[in-house]
């Protein structure tokens, strides 16, 4: 069984990828966090950038422990690569509707252009395929 620190471990991983793929993809500008750190301590998300994306950082570690936790608990499996890269496709999916739903319009009140929801989709993608296959691969048990 994959364990908390394998989860851990891969959410930081996951988080680093997704977040370069979101910088090469981006407008330069800070990321959907940085706007929720601004709302709650009432400035501007350009001057929030970097608290934006520890929180970022933080949120993409939790989930990965989530995932390696909450996979085997409704009865699925992390051990083959393929399986586990598959799982995290469609946990990488559902963090995008999580986040498009909730986070970005309910909390923060943004409503994100076709191009931001095309960015937002790939890097919650690509970080399902990295923490899946970080996970499968067993590089940390």
């Amino acid at each position: 069984m994959i364990g908390i620190t394998a989860g851990l471990a891969g959410g930081v991983v996951a988080t680093i990828v997704m977040t370069m793929v979101m910088m090469v993809m981006g407008d330069g500008g800070p990321p959907p966090t940085a706007a929720l750190v601004a709302k709650f301590a009432d400035g501007d998300p350009e001057d929030y950038a970097m608290p934006g994306m520890a929180l970022h950082m933080v949120y993409g570690t939790v989930a990965g422990a989530v995932f390696a936790v909450g996979v085997p608990l409704v009865g699925l499996s992390l051990g083959a690569i393929a399986s586990a890269v598959g799982l995290g496709i469609a946990y990488g999916i559902v963090l995008m509707i999580g986040g498009m739903l909730f986070w970005m319009r309910t909390v923060i009140g943004m409503e994100p252009d076709k191009g931001m929801m095309m960015m937002f989709g790939t890097v919650h993608v690509v970080y399902g395929v990295v923490l899946g296959a970080f996970l499968g691969a067993g590089i940390i048990a």
